[in-house]
């Protein structure tokens, strides 16, 4: 069985849209997905990126042109501007891998979180609103939430973040396969063929 490392970001749009699309291919692969949240405004900072707010408006206009585009094109509601972004996302980060520390499926609570952010307009640094999301989608919440505050979980973060940024990882989503790097959910086609290749 292949695997795909799977380097995101709980605040990025284009996360939000990769996501059931990078599921149903994994699984038409039958490959594994080890999932690896990462904290994206660091990686900007450290490999010479720049956060949405940061942008020159032309890019920032532009950026939203394509969210809309895309987001049309496969069916995902999406926020012309959450209300909330960019937050700090340690809080949501490590709710997921305190989900996957208890061997609880990690995706579908990553989906409803990103969901949060671009079609709800929530708070995803807010305990109470990670709460609720996770209670929502099935999870134990305050349980998660809770168990997300230890200190291994924010080790685990911060290990997965120096992963990324040792593997070349710039920006999400970032796909790593047999050693080779994929940037972006427009390069899922990539992806598939990289899962497919003997």
């Amino acid at each position: 069985m292949k695997s795909l490392t799977f380097y995101f970001s709980l605040l990025s749009p284009w996360v939000y849209m990769a996501g059931p699309r990078l599921h149903a291919l994994a699984a038409e692969a039958d490959a594994r997905i080890i999932y690896r949240p990462i904290d994206l405004l660091r990686v900007f900072r450290e490999t010479g990126g720049a956060p949405l707010a940061s942008l020159h408006p032309s890019r920032r206009a532009y950026r939203a042109v394509e969210r809309r585009r895309w987001a049309a094109h496969l069916g995902m509601p999406i926020s012309e501007q959450p209300r909330h972004h960019p937050v700090d996302e340690t809080h949501a980060a490590c709710t997921v891998l305190a989900a996957e520390r208890a061997d609880q499926p990690v995706w579908p609570l990553a989906q409803a979180i990103l969901a949060g952010v671009w079609v709800r307009d929530l708070d995803i640094s807010d305990p109470g609103t990670l709460v609720d999301i996770a209670d929502e989608a099935g999870y134990p919440g305050r349980e998660l939430v809770a168990a997300g505050e230890s200190a291994a979980c924010r080790e685990l973060f911060e290990r997965h973040t120096r992963e990324a940024l040792d593997q070349g990882v710039f920006g999400v989503p970032g796909f790593i396969i047999d050693g080779e790097l994929f940037f972006g959910q427009d390069r899922l086609d990539f992806v598939r063929r990289a899962l497919d290749a003997d």
